[in-house]
């Protein structure tokens, strides 16, 4: 039996979320099956009743894929609850090249890839800064409020 893997990740604007985390992870929104102009009208066919459809679900994408078909798929599922407590996961976004890399080197593309999440919404929770131990991170919060690290 073949498997793919799928993330699943809850939120309220599944849109918004996409539109942060496609360009984040370097994906694409994911389109509509071939012959459907939306997702919507994609689930519509398939029978998919009108009352699990909540007004503007699948009108805009609300999955992303790895272009290079290398990573998972991610869904972002529209639920009513917020998010309330720390994340048992977090997305470690790998920028700074490794131990490998000049520590200099490092803090530049983690400083430069922070700034570009910044200026998509992102929020700044801590920056982590251990020169001794050759280590340089950065804790974010995406649109609504999910943890994640650059590195």
């Amino acid at each position: 039996m073949e498997m793919t893997l799928q993330l699943t990740i809850d939120c309220s604007d599944p849109q918004r979320m996409v539109a942060f985390w496609a360009p984040a992870l370097g994906y694409v929104p994911e389109p509509a099956p071939q012959g459907h102009p939306t997702w919507r009208a994609y689930w519509e066919a398939m029978g998919v009743p009108a009352e699990e459809l909540p007004p503007g679900a699948g009108d805009l994408a609300e999955s992303i894929v790895d272009p290079t078909g290398r990573g998972p798929r991610v869904w972002f599922q529209q639920v009513p609850e917020s998010k309330t407590l720390k994340n048992r996961w977090h997305f470690d976004l790998k920028v700074g090249g490794g131990r490998d890399v000049p520590p200099a080197l490092r803090r530049e593309r983690v400083d430069a890839a922070v700034k570009r999440l910044v200026d998509a919404g992102a929020t700044v929770l801590k920056i982590k800064d251990e020169p001794d131990a050759g280590f340089y991170a950065a804790a974010l919060q995406d649109p609504e409020g999910n943890e994640f690290d650059v590195v």
